[in-house]
């Protein structure tokens, strides 16, 4: 056995996690070096047990699980937001695929028409409607300042 694989094993000895046996102990027993680097960890872990531990500031845990959501927020944010431009770039390709077979196939045209035919129809539909928007108007404000006073009327019957 090598020194550094001993030593790997000298912390957790120290802290009683893990017993030297086998080959482990072996080294330990014929290795000097090896042997002063477990008593060192060995007085430091008996230091570090005799020392009070000190006590957490004031609001300790609700500081660091606050940061902690504020981290994961963030990085909810960058997955999101890569999210969001993959799927704004799948969906302009698939429009531009859609535009080009159009396009090629001489449904365009027909596009075109069928444009031209819903504006004429929203034309004479605005023509015939326009008369009647100050009526309309009229009778939605009227509608509004009744309910507004309903509301009124209600919140002081409550108080």
């Amino acid at each position: 056995m090598f020194c550094d694989e001993a030593l790997d094993a000298i912390e957790p000895i120290a802290a009683g996690e893990l017993t030297p046996e086998g080959r482990i102990a072996e080294h330990l027993r014929s290795c000097p070096n090896c042997a002063a680097a477990l008593a060192g960890a060995e007085q430091l872990e008996r230091l570090l047990a005799a020392r009070p531990q000190p006590r957490p500031p004031v609001q300790f845990s609700a500081r660091t699980l606050a940061r902690v959501r504020r981290a994961r927020w963030r990085s909810d944010q960058f997955v999101d937001a890569g999210f969001n431009l993959a799927l704004a770039v799948m969906v302009l390709g698939v429009v531009g695929l859609v535009l080009m077979l159009l396009q090629r196939t001489g449904f365009g045209a027909i596009g075109t028409d069928a444009v031209g035919i819903f504006a004429s129809g929203f034309t004479a539909l605005a023509q015939r409607v326009s008369p009647s928007l100050p009526l309309y108007a009229g009778a939605t404000a009227l509608l509004a300042s009744a309910l507004a006073i309903w509301w009124w009327a209600e919140r002081d019957a409550a108080l």
